[in-house]
């Protein structure tokens, strides 16, 4: 017995060494590509013994710890010289077409009209070995396709086709700026500072830069608060990760010091903020596993809908939007937030109860009858939303097996969103004593009768 017990165990370890060596990271420290990163880097004051460049199974690219990491132990330390910055941008031979440019451009426009101008110098320029590095294309709803978009819940709908309009304006708004750089450029304005070139770089600098605080520049209009970061933009997000990032002033270096340490060959994370998944999509392009920070949002449209028979809905929305309670409404998986039940509550009084109404904002109790019938709403809410997940993630497994690659990956973040949202409500159903699965029950009576 003993021996069988021993080749068991050998067995064991070996399916598990499987297991865990198709998982490893695989270095990039050797491509081409990375080697001329380092090689740029280190020319510019960057030593990086810590940490090298990884593949890895669940995020893709990100960074892995080559030694053990401690807590409070300095991560990483970019100096000033390899942080591209608007002083970057109008140290450069752009600088004097933007200084002279009426009206001032901003910030975030200067720095994209130069990634562009960099990528079409390809090789010759400067930061080629950065730029050669960056994503050619990017997840985030700028780039979505109608299909992908579509999918989308009603708000992340609404404002991924207010980003997609954003980027349009900058494009259309700036193109007498794009033709005057034609001196600069080898191939007409119109087809190097196209609405696709400056839409990678919006992307590139919306989803890569830190937050950088810099003094306002007499030649920009707008706030100085974008520096991309190469190296330390392949550091990936984890909500449970906590570090501290910051422009250190004393040793002119962008530094990231752990608060948890990182154990050796492991990836090391950090923190971009405490963003539901819907914000991580929205600004970043990817959706966190296990993001304790999730909701599901509840639109203003999903409560007049529910609410139609309500003969005093209109000016109860009125004052909700009036009171700045129509936004954020939101559940989690522990249940509604209190900003829901409160609007609920006041949507549960009729008009003849209008000196309430603040009240009810201010967290006054209601009567159990008004506290039920706010509770039965929420579950209803929160099952029309899983219909529409339901739906949505249906509609999805249908068109990934018909779209290209591109749209393919677009699909995939949208499918892990509305799958977290799916987990959410469930969950939510639950706290509420509710079956996932079970039809919502219509409201057995309104606050105010149909007029």
């Amino acid at each position: 017995m003993g021996g069988r017990g021993h080749r068991a165990g050998r067995a064991a370890r070996k399916r598990r060494q499987r297991r865990e060596s198709a998982v490893q990271p695989v270095s990039m420290c050797h491509q081409l590509p990375y080697v001329r990163l380092m090689k740029f880097l280190h020319q510019r004051g960057f030593t990086s013994t810590t940490l090298r460049p990884a593949l890895f199974a669940d995020t893709g690219r990100g960074l892995q710890a080559v030694r053990g990491i401690m807590p409070g132990q300095l991560v990483l330390s970019l100096p000033e010289s390899c942080l591209l910055t608007t002083s970057t941008v109008l140290n450069s031979y752009l600088g004097q077409y933007i200084k002279s440019w009426k009206p001032r451009l901003s910030p975030l426009v200067a720095l994209c009209v130069f990634l562009v101008c960099e990528r079409h110098l390809g090789e010759a320029s400067d930061w080629f070995p950065y730029i050669d590095v960056l994503p050619a294309a990017y997840t985030c709803p700028a780039y979505f396709a109608d299909d992908a978009v579509a999918a989308l819940p009603s708000g992340a709908r609404r404002r991924a086709l207010e980003q997609r309009e954003a980027v349009r304006e900058i494009h259309s708004s700036h193109r007498d700026f794009f033709r005057s750089l034609q001196p600069i450029l080898s191939r007409p304005a119109d087809e190097v500072l196209t609405y696709e070139a400056l839409r990678w770089a919006w992307c590139s600098v919306n989803t890569r830069s830190v937050f950088m605080s810099r003094p306002s520049n007499p030649s920009l209009c707008g706030q100085d608060v974008y520096a991309l970061a190469p190296f330390l933009d392949l550091l990936n997000h984890r909500p449970d990760v906590q570090v501290e990032a910051s422009f250190n002033d004393a040793t002119r270096c962008y530094e990231i010091r752990s608060v948890g340490g990182t154990p050796r060959h492991r990836q090391a994370f950090i923190n971009y903020g405490s963003h539901d998944n819907q914000r991580l999509m929205l600004e970043y392009g990817f959706v966190a596993p296990c993001n304790p920070n999730s909701v599901v949002y509840v639109e203003a449209d999903l409560l007049c809908d529910v609410l139609r028979g309500d003969g005093g809905l209109d000016q109860k929305i009125k004052f909700l939007k009036e009171n700045n309670f129509l936004d954020n409404l939101t559940v989690s998986s522990d249940g509604p937030s209190w900003r829901l039940m409160t609007a609920l509550r006041l949507l549960s009084l009729p008009q003849t109860l209008y000196n309430q109404w603040k009240a009810v904002l201010l967290g006054q109790v209601l009567c159990e009858e008004r506290e039920a019938w706010s509770l039965r709403t929420a579950k209803t809410l929160c099952q029309r939303l899983l219909r529409d997940t339901h739906t949505a993630l249906d509609k999805i497994s249908g068109l990934l097996g018909r779209s290209d690659q591109w749209v393919r990956e677009q699909l995939h973040v949208v499918q892990s969103l509305r799958q977290e949202e799916r987990c959410i409500l469930g969950s939510c159903l639950e706290a509420l004593e509710v079956p996932p699965g079970e039809s919502g029950e219509p409201l057995p009576c309104q606050p105010d009768a149909p007029r």
